[in-house]
């Protein structure tokens, strides 16, 4: 796939933008990967910065707007890219090897626009208006659907966040937390549920700029930092009726095409692929750098360091080939039903896989591997929250135990 940037393409984004803009706006690249190398390098320079002040890397989203990589699960019929499955999970995992924040946000929009593009169910002026907003501006999009009383609804339960039908439209109350990009988002796809006797469940969409729409930051996480996860509070913020953009009975939410599961799976295992690949890379610099004055040659030459990377490349091998061997066999059509928990499985070994890889390189270099001024641990504190993103690893498990004993319900 290439991509052509226009020269001195405007923006009108009020954000300080990213020191390497001016290299990208300049000159036209054809080539996507040798572009989305350029940023994540670019972020990787403030990185550290933005997690220690758990700033938003707001100028990030200039760039990759710039780029024109806000838009690459967008139908080609509204002006976007709609690039395979492989293509998305290179340009996030490469995202993520240098800032793993700004991969995340990124991640959740474009799995908002893809699950729709899928599904066809928003009503088709709104939709293609988010569409067309998101090729032309920064206009991030993300759901809203933890809250402080249910948790996650991954594992059921009817939302507190009320939705109420009136002459000409819906009045939504509600408090979220955990909404991941919330400083940015132009956009909340709010999971609520309607105020009648028999309520039903649905996404509806809050524009940010509306009154009752209220930000409380609080996010202050181990990990993650930079993602401005914080809580949304909404105070009978009135909505036009086709912003209901697909109400309907709980029970008719059973996933009907296996597909719109399929990429949070994949596109996180992705993400965190990312994360551990760059701890990789820095600890090889590190081990070749580093010569203690009583060795006499840089810590690489041991045995006991060899094998210990070749164990953290082994684990990184086999993730690349799980998500991308999977991602080739979805844009080539070769799905099944069991194409949902196929993905959920890779997610489960892959996350576990980064998990352990980092870990390995805390346990080789100690206290430098804990030192603030050096990164991985910071990737450290990344990598593990791949642990608490939908499907969580018992779900997974007791999934694919139900299913190894043909257990249907």
């Amino acid at each position: 796939m290439c991509f052509l940037l226009l020269a001195n393409s405007p923006s009108e984004s009020p954000m300080s933008k990213s020191p390497v803009l001016e290299t990208i706006t300049a000159v036209s690249i054809a080539n996507l990967f040798e572009l989305v190398e350029l940023l994540a390098a670019d972020f990787a320079s403030r990185a550290a910065v933005h997690d220690r002040d758990s700033s938003f890397p707001f100028e990030n989203f200039d760039a990759l707007h710039q780029a024109q990589l806000l838009n690459l699960t967008v139908p080609v019929e509204f002006g976007g890219q709609d690039a395979d499955y492989t293509t998305v999970c290179q340009v996030i995992e490469k995202i993520a090897s240098g800032d793993a924040s700004t991969a995340l946000v990124l991640t959740m929009h474009y799995l908002q626009h893809q699950n729709a593009a899928r599904h066809r169910r928003w009503p088709t002026a709104v939709y293609e208006r988010l569409c067309r907003e998101s090729v032309a501006d920064i206009a991030l999009i993300n759901a809203a659907r933890v809250e402080p009383e249910l948790g996650t609804p991954a594992r059921g339960g009817l939302p507190i966040t009320t939705a109420k039908q009136t002459d000409h439209g819906w009045l939504v109350t509600g408090h979220k937390q955990y909404t991941t990009g919330s400083p940015i988002l132009r956009y909340f796809v709010v999971w609520a549920r309607t105020d009648e006797e028999e309520p039903q469940v649905g996404n509806f969409l809050i524009p940010r700029d509306l009154p009752g729409v209220k930000i409380v930051e609080t996010w202050d996480h181990l990990g993650m930092r930079a993602t401005g996860s914080h809580d949304l509070i909404l105070e009978n913020v009135f909505i036009p009726t086709e912003y209901a953009l697909d109400v309907r009975p709980l029970g008719a939410f059973s996933p009907q095409d296996p597909l719109t599961v399929v990429g949070g799976s994949l596109f996180l295992s992705a993400l965190y692929q990312g994360v551990a690949t760059a701890a990789q890379n820095w600890l090889i610099g590190y081990l070749k750098e580093r010569s203690p004055t009583n060795l006499g040659a840089s810590l690489a030459t041991l045995p006991r360091f060899q094998t210990a990377v070749g164990e953290i490349s082994a684990l990184l091998y086999a993730n690349h080939q799980l998500i991308y061997t999977l991602a080739a066999d979805i844009d080539q059509g070769k799905c099944d039903r069991q194409i949902g928990l196929q993905a959920q499985t890779v997610k489960y070994l892959t996350t576990t896989n980064a998990i352990r890889a980092v870990e390995i390189g805390l346990e080789l270099i100690g206290n430098p591997g804990l030192s603030r001024k050096n990164p991985l641990e910071r990737y450290y504190r990344d990598v593990l929250c791949s642990r608490i993103h939908t499907p969580q690893n018992d779900v997974i498990c007791l999934s694919l135990g139900k299913s190894a004993l043909s257990i249907t319900n």
